[in-house]
């Protein structure tokens, strides 16, 4: 009975290549990779942020004329957003193969999504009302 136990567990090699077979958590691990996570956020929320920020903020504001504060909104697009999401991206490409697909690091990358996406579709609606405001002080 030993014998056939052990047998069982030797590899078989008959000559015949075999499939992979799923090893469990360690294959699903591998498929994970936060820093590919992280860069289809940024893209994601930078995509947001400027759809909203061209329907919202700059609607709401080129009815005031002449004005120059839809191009200073874009301004503060280009000036804030893009760098400030390029730093997250970076951090994060910035880790080795062993920790980016570390399911521990779930916490920190919920937070930091979900900063991101707020930033990404509250800036629109603070700079709309912030502008909104300057134009009716003006």
């Amino acid at each position: 009975m030993n014998r056939a136990l052990s047998d069982s567990r030797q590899p078989q090699t008959r000559g015949t290549a075999q499939a992979p077979a799923d090893t469990g958590p360690a294959d699903r691990r591998a498929a994970l990779d936060w820093r590919r996570k992280v860069s289809d956020h940024v893209a994601f929320g930078l995509l947001v942020y400027t759809g909203m920020h061209i329907f919202v903020t700059m609607t709401a504001i080129k009815g005031h004329g002449g004005s120059l504060l839809p191009y200073f909104a874009l301004v503060v697009l280009v000036a804030a957003i893009i760098p400030g999401c390029r730093l997250i991206e970076q951090r994060w490409e910035r880790l080795p193969d062993a920790q980016a697909a570390d399911p521990a690091l779930a916490p920190v990358f919920r937070r930091e999504m979900a900063l991101l996406w707020l930033a990404a579709v509250g800036l629109p609606i603070v700079l709309t009302i912030a502008f909104k405001s300057l134009a009716a002080a003006f």
